[in-house]
């Protein structure tokens, strides 16, 4: 079975305009960093130069339509 890893940046001070860094391992290979913000969700693969972008209404919408139910 995969190992998966995630990494987490938290910054000390609340700062305007900074994201949420999550960074997403499988295997020790990094697949890439999730970037949470007030507006928006995005996605940067590993060795991409850009990011893909999501509204939170988008991320929502694709989790409902994707997403695998599960219980708490």
């Amino acid at each position: 079975m995969a190992k998966h890893e995630i990494n987490l940046t938290l910054h000390t001070k609340v700062v305007q305009r900074k994201d949420v860094e999550i960074e997403v391992r499988k295997d020790d290979a990094k697949l890439g960093e999730l970037l949470i913000s007030q507006g928006t969700i995005d996605w940067k693969p590993r060795g991409a130069q850009h990011k893909l972008k999501l509204s939170w209404t988008q991320f929502a919408e694709l989790m409902a339509k994707h997403g695998r139910r599960v219980n708490d």
